[in-house]
């Protein structure tokens, strides 16, 4: 049987291809917030971006519980609490 997962999994095109990663929980306003100029930038942009909650992962919620939201930007946190739309699109560009 085929690895279904595979399938739905995110992967770069190629090596020049940014990710970003939204690091948050449910239930959570900055969250949400978040999320909104991440779709927003990462949209205009053809940026792929992910969303993860840190209830469903120990070691994220080990790392990050009193930052939340936190983005990452190809691995790498770029901020937490507070996204600004501007600096996201420069990181991105």
């Amino acid at each position: 049987m085929a690895d279904m997962s595979a399938m739905f999994r995110r992967t770069p095109k190629n090596s020049g291809e940014r990710l970003v990663t939204l690091i948050g929980k449910p239930g959570c306003h900055l969250c949400d917030d978040a999320e909104a100029v991440i779709g927003k930038v990462c949209g205009e942009l053809g940026v792929p971006w992910e969303k993860k909650d840190i209830t469903e992962d120990a070691e994220l919620h080990r790392r990050y519980w009193e930052q939340i939201p936190v983005v990452l930007v190809d691995g790498a946190q770029h901020t937490f609490w507070r996204v600004n739309e501007e600096r996201l699109r420069k990181a991105l560009s």
